[in-house]
């Protein structure tokens, strides 16, 4: 991880020199490449919160609820700061605005590691979604003003591949480090390298975008006059159910799959999460680049085509996870994990892409801070806590069988967008 930052640190030096309206093909392609990194850290500092969960609750004595109240903490104090970062994000310079975030959370995450005790433990993940909520609301739309209409699906697949490839990260390194160092040395060694990357974001040129002075400031007019202009937009509103429904899933899944291999295979922390961790990457890879190259491609043929990718991964990962959840031996849930993995990664790009796609410039920082805000609200912020609590009373194993009906009702949603997505493009032209 390490080795990785610093070549990126090493590219960077040239961008230094640039002109400040340089937005050439290498210019582009180096703003992704950081932007990919920073977006990694992401995924590893939250991620590996959950792969030392067994480390912690021995530790420090905790139940099941409370472990999850610790991703909760994160989730909703992420989504809580959404709004507040989208409304400067519509006017401010967005790589200052993510470079801030990013020392916020990295600091958090290394005092996460001084924690003593749970309420500190608590407060300093709470940080952590604060910090990361500041780089979230800007960066798609970011990194999509870089590049063309036509390449956006298989750029931001690029650029979130960091999801899968971040959160195997995190197990991966927070699982071995954690093992043999302790939890709390974990986050202090992977909450180092965003401090790192600070710098070389900070210097990043903002692409051309609406200027702030043309904008119509989103909530001078009132916050409910705003929420009624995203509600009015069917497909906005259509792919974020669709993203909270899925979100609901992984994040009750990412938080819980290592916990489930370890008490339901006697795997020890350490490989529960290489394996897991393991499995993520190369299903998250597959599934996500093939996902942005799918969406692109049936994107040509009906505008509805990113959708439709999108719905046709829910639809064969719903059974999937469920057999992985049902599996009788290690092998079999494994394989179903990855499957199911596999075709849940579809969606990434391709829903993110149809959220740029219906939004104006000058309204996608406020709109993604709004999806931030609804997918982890009714999503990830509380389906952790909630299994937690029933796994308390009927075992890990059944409490975990929510997560395939929520994926069923992602891909509800993600169909019933496929109606209105050719409109609402048509009104987000600049």
């Amino acid at each position: 991880m390490y080795a990785f930052v610093a070549s990126v640190l090493v590219a960077s030096r040239s961008s230094l020199i640039w002109n400040c309206n340089d937005t050439s093909r290498g210019s582009a392609r180096y703003a992704l490449a950081l932007l990919l990194c920073v977006n990694l850290l992401n995924y590893i500092d939250r991620q590996a919160l959950y792969a030392v969960f067994p480390l912690i609750k021995s530790d420090l004595r905790l139940s099941d609820a409370s472990l999850g109240f610790l991703g909760s903490a994160f989730m909703f104090s992420y989504m809580l700061a959404a709004p507040f970062f989208g409304r400067i994000g519509d006017t401010a310079h967005r790589p200052r605005l993510a470079a801030g975030g990013l020392v916020a959370w990295s600091l958090a995450t290394m005092l996460s590691g001084l924690a003593g005790g749970y309420r500190m433990l608590f407060a300093a993940r709470a940080l952590v979604g604060v910090g990361e909520a500041g780089f979230g609301t800007v960066s798609p739309g970011l990194v999509a003003d870089y590049f063309d209409r036509k390449r956006r699906g298989r750029v931001l697949a690029l650029f979130f591949l960091a999801t899968p490839v971040g959160s195997a990260l995190g197990y991966v390194l927070g699982g071995m480090l954690g093992q043999r160092f302790g939890w709390q040395q974990a986050f202090l060694m992977v909450g180092i390298p965003g401090l790192l990357l600070a710098f070389p974001l900070w210097r990043l040129h903002d692409p051309g975008r609406v200027s702030a002075s043309a904008v119509d400031y989103p909530f001078s007019r009132g916050v409910v006059r705003e929420l009624k202009e995203f509600s009015a937009n069917r497909t906005y509103v259509s792919a974020t159910l669709s993203m909270t429904a899925m979100t609901f899933a992984l994040g009750g899944l990412a938080q819980w799959v290592p916990s489930f291999l370890n008490r339901s295979f006697g795997l020890d922390v350490g490989r529960a999460n290489l394996l897991f961790g393991g499995i993520t990457v190369v299903s998250g890879i597959i599934g996500t680049l093939a996902g942005g190259w799918l969406g692109d491609r049936l994107k040509q043929r009906t505008p509805a085509g990113q959708l439709y990718v999108s719905a046709a991964g829910f639809v064969l990962g719903a059974p999937l996870t469920a057999a992985a959840l049902c599996a009788p031996s290690l092998t079999f849930c494994l394989a179903a994990i990855g499957l199911a993995e596999l075709f849940l990664f579809l969606n990434t790009g391709p829903l993110n892409t149809v959220l740029v796609d219906v939004l104006r410039p000058d309204r996608r920082a406020t709109g993604f801070a709004i999806t931030i805000f609804t997918i982890h609200a009714l999503g990830d912020a509380i389906s952790p806590a909630i299994i937690g609590l029933f796994s308390d009373q009927y075992g890990l194993r059944s409490a975990l069988l929510i997560t395939p009906l929520a994926v069923a009702a992602a891909a509800f949603f993600a169909f019933r967008g496929c109606r209105f997505v050719a409109a609402d493009q048509q009104a987000a032209e600049p």
